[in-house]
Formats: structure tokens, sequence, C-alpha cells
């Protein structure tokens, strides 16, 4: 383990081995734990991504222990894509570290794009296991490819941020999702933004940062 300001290069193990990831905190006691899930493995995802990178530094200046990580296939990581439903596993492996190096404390989940149904699936899942997290913070979740409506509860609140005008996730079908389903987001639009939140990544890290633990 290697250690850099404030972040730390880390191994976790995986259902398929190795699970590449980067921690992030600040110098004193985590007050909470927060896992960054990233975009699409085969469309150059990766946990170094801008958007999720936005979220963990938001996260650490607020006093949290934050993890991203790299999906299965994707850079060091050990096995190959599985449509979101081995990664929901990759995530359940991270949160299973993350929760044993800091038990206790209150998780905030979030997700980028594809990494938005990875981390919807997580949360209904540690919610169907009494563990649920305290708040799951959805980024242009793509539900016009994945089937989000499978997801009925997460057994938290959850915020939807999406930009309007969005070249790969289209923002109407998000807009009538958040509508329907009985998840009741929050739904925050960004104008002026495109699915990669160019310039307006500021923004997102202060509704990010309004949904955080201790700011709710």
């Amino acid at each position: 383990m290697t250690a850099s300001d404030n972040r730390q290069a880390c191994d976790l193990q995986g259902p398929e081995g190795r699970l590449e990831a980067v921690l992030e905190k600040g110098d004193g006691t985590p007050t909470f734990c927060a896992i960054i899930c990233h975009p699409h493995p085969l469309f150059g995802g990766t946990m170094g991504n801008k958007v999720v990178t936005t979220l963990s530094r938001t996260c650490r200046e607020a006093g949290g222990a934050v993890l991203r990580f790299n999906f299965r296939g994707v850079g060091k990581s050990q096995g190959a894509y599985s449509d979101g439903l081995g990664e929901t596993e990759d995530l359940l492996a991270a949160e299973a570290w993350l929760s044993h190096a800091w038990p206790g404390l209150p998780l905030w989940l979030a997700g980028f794009s594809f990494g938005s149904f990875v981390a919807a699936r997580g949360a209904r899942i540690l919610a169907d296991n009494g563990r649920p997290a305290q708040h799951l913070f959805l980024v242009a979740p793509p539900v016009h490819h994945y089937d989000f409506t499978s997801i009925d509860t997460t057994g938290c609140p959850v915020t939807v941020v999406q930009s309007e005008d969005d070249e790969v996730v289209p923002a109407e079908q998000v807009f009538r999702w958040v509508e329907q389903t009985p998840l009741a987001p929050d739904l925050i639009r960004v104008p002026d933004a495109g699915h990669f939140f160019h310039g307006r990544l500021l923004p997102l890290a202060d509704v990010a940062r309004s949904r955080l633990p201790g700011a709710l």
C-alpha cells in the first residue's frame, strides 16, 4: 500500500480476484464512509473518471473515508465485464472491506452512469441484508439501457442528478423514471451540461456536498 496526499492505493479481494482501489480520507477520524462507482467499463470508464474523482474529493473534504475502485476487468482488477451483475458483487465486496475498516459509520453510496445502476442494485441488496446505505446518489442513471424498474426499494433517500443536455443518457427518460419509480428520488436538473459535466463539476460537487451525512 502506498500513500500520497491523503490517498492510498490498495488491492481488495473481490469475487473474481484482485480489485484495484484508491482510498481517500482526511487527517482526522472519518465521520462516514463513501463508495463511488465508475461509468461503463467497455467505453473507457474507470475510477479515474472526473465525475468519480470529483465526488471522491468532495467526500474526503467533508470528513469521509471514501473508496473508489475499478470494476472487474478494468485496469488491474481481475475478471471480465458482467453487465452490471458481477460488478454489483464487486461493489458488495468493497462495502464489506470498508465497513470492516470503519464499522458502524453511515454509508454514502454513489454512482455515475453505468455505475449508478451498480450502486442502485447494491443499495437494494444492502437494504435487504439489513445494512442500508444512508443515502444513494445517482448521476446520469442510464434508465434507457438497464432495468432500473426492478429496483423498487433502497432503504434510504435517493438523489438523482441529471444534466439537461446529456448526449448519452436521454434526459427525458430519466425525468419520466423519476416520476414513476417508488424510490421517489429528489431530482436535480443541471442546465447547460453534457453527460460528463464538463465545466459543471463544481455545481455537481455542491449538490453532492448537501446530501452527505452530517449535511442532511
